[in-house]
């Protein structure tokens, strides 16, 4: 059985949360040469998952969009992190 779309974005987010290095130093995130600025990705998608940490906490029900959304989101965050030698390369 597959999961509501509540658990489904909770799910998501530790996914992210797992995935990017939110708490690196900031001497680590910027390195002064990268291809965008991982600083405010960082802050970007953090600021995404608060929010909807805080509509889900609200009651909200996120739709299949929202964590489409969400998700495409966080992979091109992600490709920029990989391209910026933040995360580790997955081939």
């Amino acid at each position: 059985m597959k999961p509501d779309t509540r658990t489904a974005m909770r799910q998501l987010m530790a996914q992210v949360r797992a995935a990017i290095p939110f708490d690196a130093p900031a001497a680590q995130v910027c390195t002064g040469t990268c291809a965008r600025c991982s600083m405010k990705l960082l802050e970007f998608l953090g600021t995404e998952l608060q929010a909807w940490e805080y509509h889900l906490d609200a009651g909200e029900k996120p739709t299949l969009g929202d964590l489409s959304r969400l998700a495409r989101t966080s992979r091109k965050v992600y490709a920029v992190l990989e391209r910026n030698g933040l995360v580790a390369c997955e081939s």
